[in-house]
């Protein structure tokens, strides 16, 4: 009965196989009739980009329709390479379906000239192509390219804002003024206002807003700044820590005030991890899938660091790769509770950042325009 019940298997299994066999040997193959096709007119366009005009249309891009053998939906990328490239790794325009045209935001068009090497202020040229495919199959590239001329602008993120760094034998650095200095966090709500809780050793620090120099600098006492504007003028007084433990420092540089309080740390939480998560970091809503981890502080558990290259998005906060602890804010660059920051997602704009974050009291700084 065992065998007998085998064979029918086995002859089920040979019917069913010569049938795929047969579907397959019958399906229709898909051929590309045409190729996508630029127009002439494009070739010798120029586009001198300004940041004023960022988020406008820098142009309406037209090309011709692919066609295939059978109906189906054909996507279209427009892609940019430096003239003369191989276009083995372009830059994106734009990507569409069934649709042979895209506006290009200016932006869109002077990241990809930075990326591709432009010199900032000068004309360069550049190869425009259009790739169409099916289902990511059949992929077809036009023959014929259009060369532009671009004038870029820098594309950094306008940043008016100083940072200020602790040095001092008081704190992670040491008096080194270019050794990772931890960096103040600066209200959201006023630029004249910055704060820093953590842990400090028994010493004396003073702040600096240039790493690898000695002034601009902020020292003091009695709970008065003293600014130092060059390094030939006199050095202000050292702020002192008279005994090791966590503080919250905070300063004002408009009214040259500060306070030095006590902070009680002994039932705040060590996480394992704390990572960036958002939109921000993909550059679509993919980003909000999973982290990426930032470095802990080996002198102070609760301060977090990260260099990371962003996109126009939103950005979180969050412990141990779960939302059940996470932090957010709604004024971008930084903020601290209180002072201009939410449970809101972090407005982000594309640039390469140092990110820091204090997780005792949800504290962010994020500095665009990195190398």
């Amino acid at each position: 009965m065992k065998n007998l019940y085998k064979i029918v298997i086995a002859l089920v299994s040979v019917l069913f196989l010569s049938c795929n066999a047969d579907a397959v040997d019958n399906r229709p193959v898909l051929e590309n009739l045409s190729i996508p096709v630029l127009p002439a007119s494009l070739t010798a366009k120029t586009y001198v980009l300004t940041e004023e005009n960022a988020t406008k249309a820098a142009d309406n891009f037209v090309w011709s329709a692919a066609e295939y053998s059978q109906d189906v939906v054909v996507t279209y990328t427009l892609m940019m390479d430096v003239k003369g490239g191989d276009f083995s790794s372009p830059k994106v325009l734009a990507t569409t379906a069934d649709v042979t045209e895209a506006s290009v935001l200016v932006k869109t068009l002077n990241q990809a000239a930075i990326d591709l090497g432009a010199e900032p202020g000068t004309a360069s040229d550049f190869d425009i192509k259009v790739k169409s495919s099916v289902s990511g199959g059949v992929v077809v590239v036009s023959e014929n390219k259009a060369t532009i001329t671009v004038t870029a602008y820098s594309g950094l993120v306008p940043y008016p804002y100083t940072d200020w760094y602790l040095v001092g034998d008081a704190t992670a650095a040491n008096w080194d003024n270019n050794n990772g200095n931890q960096p103040l966090f600066r209200s959201g709500s006023d630029v004249n206002l910055y704060k820093f809780t953590g842990y400090f050793y028994a010493g004396y620090f003073k702040v600096i807003s240039k790493l690898g120099s000695w002034a601009p600098m902020y020292g003091g006492s009695g709970g008065s700044l003293i600014y130092r504007a060059t390094e030939s003028d006199g050095d202000p007084a050292n702020i002192n820590i008279p005994t090791a433990g966590y503080y919250t420092f905070t300063m004002n540089v408009q009214n040259l005030s500060y306070t030095l309080v006590p902070f009680d740390a002994s039932a705040a939480t060590v996480y394992p991890t704390i990572g960036l998560i958002g939109s921000s970091r993909t550059g679509n809503d993919d980003g909000w899938g999973e982290d990426t981890d930032m470095t802990q502080s080996a002198f102070n558990p609760h301060y977090w660091a990260l260099t990371i290259s962003l996109f126009d998005g939103k950005a979180k906060f969050r412990a141990n790769n779960s939302w059940d602890v996470n932090w957010g804010g709604d004024t971008a660059f930084s903020a601290f509770p209180a002072n201009g920051t939410s449970g809101g997602d972090i407005p982000v704009a594309k640039s390469k950042y140092k990110v820091f974050f204090n997780d005792l009291d949800g504290s962010y700084l994020m500095i665009p325009n990195q190398e």
